[in-house]
């Protein structure tokens, strides 16, 4: 009986002191400054809530598939989970819930600065919750601290030729960064899979942290007289560093940088490079050789090259309709545009109904910033005649402007003018949340992609069959 008690007593004692020690995991975890060890009390809870989710729902149909779905480019099939951003057709992206003006607003500044800083979404991406001040800063200074590249990067990258186009030089650079990968040595030597995303997050973190470094290489290499970058400050934030290894230093600029670096980040899980990345890494290839495929898919004209598109036609409407143009001279244009069977680049989106977030803010930083630059007042003309004009075509779902209508202009206005370069700082950016996304493939243990694949005569047979 005393022995009894003796239990009882104890196990009481256990039922008041566990809730404490898990309120005092829990704030420790909102407070501390180490990303994975913050991150290491989120994968236990989101692996088990994933496994009694797929345990009572495994079987529920969530969606269905059209002949047109699958000769569309698979568009509009729910077949992916992302967990670090979903993308509403009229409400456009939410960063792990949050829309891109509230995340203007609740993340984390540099001093006296006024655009989030990209830590502070990648930190959001990786653990959902909003990072505190000291959080981001020591984010900041790890990432310096990481981002020295090998010496046979930066030889293969001194060594390619100029006319080698910078967003190859940028997916090379990223693959022979594989040599370093922690996640290869890990799996050679035979690690449990559960362990496989804390490799995957510290390739993650180097790789980030040394992308600057390659851009800013590739830049000064290939538009710039091949002057070294510099040396890292770690006293600064990651866009701070890279707009300065780029050669730039005016304030607004590095402010824009910031900006641009923030919403570019993520697009859910759907788009070719956040999809690619995802697919290779789903072959346990590691986050060098992930990254790279991605940034392949990244640098097609109808992805991340739509921005020097964009930035093309608006030259050529320039030329076309000089600086005293009219609205019927805006509107000829487009419709020959439109009837050389050419589309208006930077208008319309695979998903959004309605102007893209990231279009309006960076239309509310020009208006501060360079409210009478005649470019943007090109731009902003040509938001008003062509919604409606493609409206009248009657051909368009999204008539509104997205992403890539805006973001040349800008980056014109601060000299950075060499519009070959700007689908490499889309890559830099896009690292942020697909590299996220990665870690918590692992994290989850997602298996390889393999969907099912039909001809057209089997699809057709299947068809008649039912």
């Amino acid at each position: 009986m005393a022995l009894f008690r003796f239990t009882t007593t104890k196990l009481q004692e256990s039922q008041r002191i566990i809730p404490q020690i898990s309120t005092i995991l829990r704030q420790m975890s909102s407070t501390s400054t180490d990303l994975k060890a913050v991150l290491s009390t989120k994968v236990p809870k989101e692996q088990e809530k994933v496994k009694k989710f797929r345990k009572t729902h495994g079987n529920t149909k969530v969606g269905e598939v059209t002949v047109d779905m699958m000769y569309g480019g698979m568009r509009g099939i729910k077949g992916l989970i992302c967990e670090t951003s979903v993308l509403d057709p009229d409400e456009g992206i939410r960063f792990r819930g949050y829309s891109i003006p509230e995340c203007q607003k609740l993340l984390p500044k540099a001093e006296g600065g006024s655009e989030p800083l990209p830590e502070g979404l990648f930190w959001l991406l990786v653990t959902g919750e909003i990072p505190t001040d000291a959080q981001v800063k020591a984010l900041s200074k790890e990432w310096a601290d990481r981002a020295e590249l090998p010496p046979h990067v930066v030889t293969l990258l001194n060594n390619l030729p100029n006319k080698v186009h910078p967003m190859s030089q940028f997916s090379a650079a990223v693959t022979a960064l594989n040599s370093e990968s922690r996640f290869v040595k890990a799996y050679t030597s035979g690690v449990h899979k559960t362990k496989y995303w804390e490799y995957i997050y510290e390739d993650s973190m180097d790789l980030i942290a040394k992308l600057p470094v390659i851009a800013a290489t590739i830049y000064r290499n290939t538009y710039k007289d091949g002057s070294g970058i510099g040396a890292i400050d770690t006293s600064k934030d990651w866009a701070h560093n890279f707009t300065t290894m780029l050669g730039y230093d005016n304030p607004d600029f590095i402010e824009l940088m910031r900006l641009y670096l923030t919403i570019h980040s993520d697009h859910e899980g759907g788009n070719v490079s956040a999809h690619t990345t995802h697919l290779v890494g789903s072959a346990l290839s590691d986050p060098y050789l992930s990254f790279s495929a991605g940034m392949n898919g990244l640098a097609g004209p109808l992805h991340g090259l739509a921005n020097q598109e964009v930035l093309v036609w608006l030259q050529k409407l320039r030329e076309s309709v000089g600086d005293k143009y009219t609205e019927e001279g805006l509107k000829d244009f487009i419709w020959k545009t439109l009837k050389g069977g050419q589309v208006v680049p930077g208008y319309g989106h695979a998903v959004l109904r309605k102007t893209d977030p990231r279009y309006t803010c960076q239309r509310e930083f020009a208006l501060k910033h360079l409210p009478n630059d005649p470019l943007f007042k090109l731009v902003s003309d040509v938001f008003k005649v062509v919604p409606p004009i493609l409206l009248e075509l009657g051909k368009v779902k999204n008539p509104w402007p997205n992403v890539d209508a805006h973001s040349g202009v800008l980056l014109q206005y601060y000299g950075l003018k060499e519009s070959s370069y700007y689908t490499v700082l889309f890559g830099v950016s896009r690292a942020l949340g697909v590299l996220a996304s990665l870690i918590w493939d692992r994290a989850l243990g997602l298996p390889i992609e393999r969907p099912k694949s039909l001809s057209t005569d089997g699809l057709m047979t299947a068809l008649k069959a039912s």
